[in-house]
Order: structure tokens, then sequence, then C-alpha cells
């Protein structure tokens, strides 16, 4: 097996990572201290292809297989984990899902301006009762004269404040369960549409989280793929935003170790450097064996997306171990730097609650053993 990147996407990391030097590391800390989203930033990310990192370029996007992609996120990530987020659910769960289904129209009207960073997506899905069990939809979609009227409200919409359009998840056979619900494409700044922000989270501040409450008309031009089909594109699309966000929680993993090196080898206890200490050795080679561990897991699973081969397991295996080694690598830095870690506004601080993030992201740790779990008991 060959684990070298090719050209390109060396190349292309190394764009990335200076990017992410000059413009989104100066940056973290303040956007984690206002919670304002980082609009300039994304349309900077644009520049670089980022926010159609994997569409094709007949629709405006880069055009860069998967691996490429999850690189750009992980670089992005260890800058500032809210830019990285926000490229996952604008990519992965919008732009990626609108060039696999969406109608020509759609795509000209809405996916090149994504591309572009002219404008900026959302995905909604979840429900105060509509979390794991995605089915237990409440948001209803009824048949009108020429197209729906859309009814509900959704919660925890990443990138809501800052989105031009949604894609909405609605019930349109109350009958019929997983195959009863509809995605829809939804403009959030027309009428019927109230956007209420979020109360203030731990972590991952200023990805413009807000809650959406629907009263909205829509045509039927604005179905995205098959009616009762929505579940089916969101599980789809859920494949690739947990490789994405593997490669978000190794990016935060990564940021969390560079801290707990430089301090080890900076702090001095009895005349000794305490990186000179076997207990402080053990907790840096472990977190660095379970984020290349995890690395190894996210990087198969991009492959295997590009080549349209991945598997549910894939990506849930990725992102389980990603989302858990960044943890790891967070708590070992707060416990090697101390008190200097322990304090509102350090870095380590602000990457622990981040961290935290991605352990609730696209799924906590036991939905990923159950998606693993039951295509391991399937063979």
């Amino acid at each position: 097996m060959d684990f070298d990147l090719a050209e390109g996407q060396r190349a292309f990391q190394l764009r990335v990572e200076e990017f992410a030097r000059q413009f989104v590391m100066p940056r973290a800390a303040g956007i984690d201290e206002t919670g304002i989203y980082p609009r300039d930033l994304m349309q900077e990310a644009a520049r670089l292809g980022l926010l159609g990192a994997a569409v094709s370029r007949e629709w405006g996007g880069a055009g860069l297989d998967y691996v490429s992609y999850v690189l750009a996120v992980e670089a992005i990530a260890r800058g500032s984990a809210t830019v990285g987020a926000a490229l996952v659910v604008t990519n992965s769960l919008v732009a990626e899902l609108l060039a696999r289904s969406g109608t020509g129209r759609q795509k000209e009207e809405w996916l090149r301006a994504l591309a572009r960073g002219d404008v900026v997506g959302a995905f909604a899905l979840s429900e105060p009762d509509a979390g794991t069990d995605a089915a237990n939809q409440l948001t209803s979609a009824v048949r009108t004269a020429d197209g729906y009227r859309i009814r509900g409200h959704k919660v925890w919409v990443a990138n809501a404040s800052a989105a031009s359009v949604a894609i909405v998840f609605a019930v349109t056979q109350p009958d019929r369960r997983e195959q009863g619900v509809t995605a829809f494409l939804v403009p959030l700044e027309g009428p019927g549409v109230e956007r209420v922000p979020r109360a203030d989270s731990l972590g991952v501040r200023g990805l413009g989280c807000a809650d959406l409450h629907l009263d909205v008309e829509v045509e039927d031009t604005q179905v995205v793929g098959e009616l009762g089909q929505g579940l089916a594109l969101a599980a789809w699309a859920f494949r690739g935003a947990r490789i994405a966000g593997a490669a978000l929680a190794l990016g935060i993993g990564d940021a969390a170790l560079v801290e707990a090196i430089d301090f080890a080898e900076r702090r001095r206890t009895f005349g000794r450097p305490i990186a000179d200490y076997q207990s402080i050795q053990w907790m840096l080679a472990d977190t660095a064996t379970e984020l290349d561990a995890a690395r190894m897991l996210t990087l198969r699973a991009a492959a295997a997306k590009t080549l349209d081969r991945e598997t549910a397991a894939d990506a849930a295996m990725a992102k389980l171990a990603a989302s858990t080694a960044a943890q790891r690598a967070t708590d070992h830095a707060m416990r090697i730097l101390a008190s200097d870690a322990y304090r509102r506004g350090s870095t380590v601080e602000r990457l622990g609650r981040d961290a935290r993030a991605t352990m609730i992201d696209q799924g906590t740790p036991e939905a990923q053993r159950l998606i693993i779990a039951a295509q391991v008991l399937a063979g």
C-alpha cells in the first residue's frame, strides 16, 4: 500500500496550511470570544476552492478528491475549529448533496454561488425530538396547488445566521416514517422563515447556529432528489460529513499536541524541562499515536469516498477514532500545561471546548458504534 500523498495533494495541503497560518489562526481567539460568524474568512476560503472542494469544475467547484478535501479541513481546524466546521457544513452537507441529487436548475441557481462563496448553506434536519432518531420528524410539508407548505421547527442549524439557503427535511408521507421524509431547498431570506439565535454554545463558538421556525411555501422545483427519499439523502451526506468531521477533530487534536510539546520543552522543574519526565513523555506518545491511528482511518475513508466505495462504517470508524483522540489530546494538553491552560481564554481551554463538539456533531460516539456494529454483525 502507498501511504504517500500525490504531488497535487501535497501542494494543495501546503497552500491551505499557509492560508490557515496567515489568516485563520490569528482570528481563532477573537471568533471564540465574540461568537461572530467569520463570513469574511469563508469568502477568503472560497478563493482557494474550499467552499466547493469536491464539487466538479462544471458547477464552479474545485474538483478535488476527498483526500485533498479532508487534508484541507484538518489544516483549517488547526487554526480555528469554527472555520473548519463551517466548511464541513457548506461542503459535505449542502454543496455535495446538491451536486449529487440537485436538479440542473438548483445547481445553476445555488451550487455555483455556494462554490464561489457568494452564499453560505445550511442543513436543517435536527428537531427537539429528532436527533439520532432522524425519522422522528414533526416538521411537515403539506401539498398545495403547485408545491408544499412547510411548517415546523428545526434546531441547532449550523451556519444558519449567515446562510442564504438551507436544505430542509420535512414529512410528506406521515404514514411511511423512513420513506416519508423529503428534502427541500429553502431560501432563508424570504417570508415564512424566522431565525432564532441559539443560546451561547460551549465550543466551536461563532458557527452561526440558530433555530428555524418555518411556515413557508415552496414550489415543486425546490424538492431535492426524489419525494420520500430525504432520509436516504441525509444518510449519504452524513457519510461525507463524518469523514470531514474526523479531519476537523484531528486538526483540533494536532493543535493541542503542538501546545503540549511547546510547553513541555519550555517549562522547567527541579532544573529540568518537564519533557524529560516519563509521565509527560507517555502522554505525548499516547496523543501522537492515537491521532496518527485516527488519521489513517480518516484517510482510508476519504480515499474510499473518492472512489464512491465508502461505507457508513468507514465514516463512523473515522469519526469515532478521531473525536476520541481529539478529546484525549486536549485532556493531556490540559494536564501538561496545568494552570497555564486551566483558565478562560487560553488556547488549550478553547481547544478542549471545541473537541467536545466533535463528540456530538454528526452523531455521538454511541451512535457511531451502533453503525459500526451493524456492519460487523452483518459480516
